[in-house]
């Protein structure tokens, strides 16, 4: 019998267990190591942070859904991994032997890379459901006084959708408040230009953003460093136009990932970031029992950026990573070999409040076979749909390939028009 270890338990963890489980069937154990017992649908964290959701909404326990499917969870956080002796220790002190390993833990956020920058400083965040909690908090409180927005994305940020969102939601809250007029919004991001998200824009996700934010009055500086915030003002340096001082009453800011420490201090798993470097079949190259997928993994940046910008991993793409690596452990079990290689394409479903914006890339990273962006209320329709049809399935125990279907649907309707 062979004992497969995943820690993490978001969106490319928790459907791993499952399709692992399901794969595998009774002869093989499953475990997952999560350094808490229950999952959060992080695409719903802008909502939450205008109030339009609340955790309740977008959150369930995870172990009765694990148990029921035959998969063990461990509540606690994974604080080493020994690869020779493979195994892993945990907060309590708990040793958790495995053959297999997959690492699907999501990214350590580097607030701290920027002083001042975060919930334990002077910006909110959306990456967690407590940071986006503690977001709304602020929120109720800067409605009170309302001033200046800025929102945005840090140097070395990868995951530039959810900003966007936010500047959007804000935006659409604000006016159906009656309070837009009273709150200036400026959007600031490394990357190069509107739409550049890390992929070096996809379709013309650059004239289709400047759009939406000249049509919203939402400012914007481009090739931009945050070099420290502090209560109501921002020092920023943007590239060709120096420094600056950005007065604010309320802002959110996307920070950098690092990978988390238990990880990256395996000595030869992880880039110097901390990223799990793998080779096409998810797997460690050093060493082979390791997999990883997700925001964790390693992808260097397709193209060299005046201000640092990293590569994002979508949901479609992690979704491809994990049915890759369950093909492939599965096959090494059974005495054969690692042959499946992830698709790596992309979908995002970017809402605005009242619309929204698909974009699609196929593959993720260019040249593509398929590139392209459309605006609708559709998009919104389309996530708020997709988000209660992912949390119902996940509660159930059911991982299907949830972001294909919504890939192919898209393009449907795209050759419809």
């Amino acid at each position: 019998m062979a004992n497969i270890v995943i820690i993490g338990a978001s969106t490319g963890g928790l459907p791993a267990a499952y399709a692992m489980k399901a794969a595998l069937g009774s002869g093989h154990s499953v475990t997952v190591i999560s350094n808490t017992d229950t999952f959060h649908f992080v695409p719903s964290n802008p909502w939450v942070a205008v109030g339009w959701r609340s955790r309740k909404d977008i959150s369930f326990p995870l172990r009765p859904p694990l148990e029921k499917k035959g998969v063990k969870l461990i509540a606690e956080a994974a604080l080493r991994i020994d690869p020779v002796k493979k195994e892993i220790t945990t907060s309590s002190g708990g040793v958790v032997p495995y053959d297999y390993l997959l690492i699907a833990t999501g990214p350590k956020l580097a607030f701290d890379d920027v002083p001042g920058l975060g919930p334990d400083g002077h910006t909110v965040s959306v990456c967690t459901v407590d940071h986006a909690e503690d977001a709304f908090e602020r929120y109720r409180k800067f409605l009170e006084t309302p001033g200046p927005v800025i929102i945005g994305a840090a140097q070395g940020a990868s995951c530039f959708g959810p900003a966007y969102e936010f500047a959007f939601i804000l935006d659409a809250d604000l006016r159906r408040r009656k309070l837009r007029r009273k709150v200036p919004i400026t959007f600031i991001t490394p990357e190069p230009y509107i739409g550049h998200m890390g992929l070096s824009g996809v379709g013309d996700s650059k004239g289709l953003l400047e759009h939406e934010l000249r049509e919203r009055h939402i400012s914007w500086h481009t090739n931009t460093k945050i070099k420290s915030v502090e209560k109501g003002k921002m020092a920023v340096d943007v590239l060709n136009e120096g420094e600056r001082e950005l007065p604010f009453a309320y802002s959110m800011i996307i920070p950098s990932f690092k990978g988390v420490d238990a990880v990256a201090a395996v000595e030869g798993l992880c880039n110097p970031k901390g990223f799990v470097v793998v080779d096409k079949f998810q797997r460690s190259p050093r060493y082979p029992d390791i997999y990883a997928v997700g925001v964790c993994i390693a992808i260097a940046p397709m193209e060299a950026t005046a201000v640092p910008t990293g590569v994002p991993k979508t949901g479609f793409m992690i979704e491809s990573m994990v049915a890759a690596t369950v093909r492939n452990i599965k096959a090494c079990i059974e005495g054969g070999q690692a042959s499946a290689v992830a698709t790596w394409n992309a979908i995002c479903l970017a809402d605005m409040g009242d619309t929204g914006v698909a974009f699609v890339a196929i593959p993720q990273i260019p040249p593509r076979d398929v590139t392209w962006a459309k605006k609708g209320r559709w998009v919104h329709l389309a996530k708020i749909g997709f988000e209660k049809y992912f949390l119902r399935k996940m509660k159930k125990g059911i991982s299907e390939p949830f972001y294909e279907s919504t890939v192919l649907s898209a393009l449907k309707i795209k050759k419809l028009e």
